[in-house]
């Protein structure tokens, strides 16, 4: 059984966008008899439009209520992994929100690696939309710095280079 991390049993993918929370949260929960929530997935499901048509139609601010609103009602489950969006842990008092009802885990990529990841599909991230490698570079880097103190308050941080299986049994260790 896993062990209880606040007042639930769930795991938070935490990490910047193309660090892998989605792909990640697909293999941990089966391996771990859990559920999986993409958090984006849910917030499109439940308003019918891409998180790239909510940000064009509402805007940044309206955006990150509605997320801070999805990951208030996933935050009532038990034994999920969730798989978060980037900027998820950096609005209102999301992050403390995922402390008290799980565990959670920094997925943590160097900004070269992300540009890498990101390059492919950049149509479908409304934030990065239109930016060369360059730009995309500075915009990740200048992002992770300000995104830091949020990403950091996680309780397990997995870092570039750790395979899928590594931190399977790293998550496994701290769980059970």
């Amino acid at each position: 059984m896993l062990k209880k991390y606040g007042t639930m049993n769930n795991i938070f993918l935490i990490g910047y966008m193309g660090s892998g929370k989605t792909t990640l949260g697909r293999i941990l929960a089966p391996h771990l008899n859990m559920s999986f929530i993409d958090l984006d997935a849910s917030i499109e499901k439940h308003h019918f439009k891409t998180i790239a048509q909510l940000f064009e139609e509402k805007g940044e601010n309206e955006f990150r209520k509605i997320e801070h609103n999805a990951l208030l009602e996933v935050s009532c489950f038990e034994n999920t992994v969730i798989s978060t969006g980037g900027g998820t842990p950096c609005f209102f008092d999301n992050m403390d929100i995922m402390n008290a009802n799980g565990l959670t885990v920094y997925l943590q990529l160097s900004p070269p690696q992300l540009v890498a990841r990101l390059k492919a599909g950049k149509a479908k991230r409304p934030l990065i939309t239109g930016k060369d490698d360059e730009e995309l570079l500075h915009f990740i880097e200048g992002n992770l710095e300000k995104r830091k103190v949020f990403y950091e308050q996680a309780k397990v941080i997995v870092s570039e280079g750790e395979s899928v299986e590594g931190i399977v049994e790293k998550i496994e260790k701290i769980c059970y």
